[in-house]
């Protein structure tokens, strides 16, 4: 069995960068068509390889939505049926977004910016005569 790391290291995306692109841009009804047009054992090898990344999460859940039980557990032990389990779980009608999709926007304050009281010079010539004597 290999470990985390090599896991991680020997991990390949099984579909090209240019599909998996299209799926992640894609609205629900797009990615169904996508997801269809691609084998059930690569479709479940896609499933797990977005798993394993955070920001892919949403869409290894629509992908494995499609797969079955089967084939998650088989290609992807625990990991495989947990994907599963969370994939009839979830609600079905949306995609993968952008990794700011849920974030509030940012806000600007309008107040005014704090002033500081400019400094007084203070003319105090005895300290520096004597520091010099």
């Amino acid at each position: 069995m290999w470990s985390s790391r090599e896991a991680f290291e020997n991990d390949f995306c099984p579909v090209q960068d240019d599909l998996l692109g299209q799926m992640y841009r894609a609205n629900p009804n797009g990615l169904s068509l996508l997801v269809e047009s691609v084998s059930p054992d690569v479709r479940a090898m896609l499933a797990l390889f977005c798993y394993r990344r955070s920001h892919l999460h949403a869409l290894a859940i629509a992908i494995a939505s499609s797969c079955t039980e089967r084939d998650l557990i088989r290609l992807g032990g625990r990991p495989g049926a947990a994907l599963y389990d969370l994939s009839r779980d979830a609600p079905p009608a949306r995609a993968a977004q952008p990794s700011g999709g849920g974030r509030k926007p940012v806000t600007l304050s309008t107040a005014p910016l704090t002033t500081l009281a400019p400094f007084e010079d203070i003319e105090d010539d005895e300290p520096q005569q004597a520091a010099l004597a």
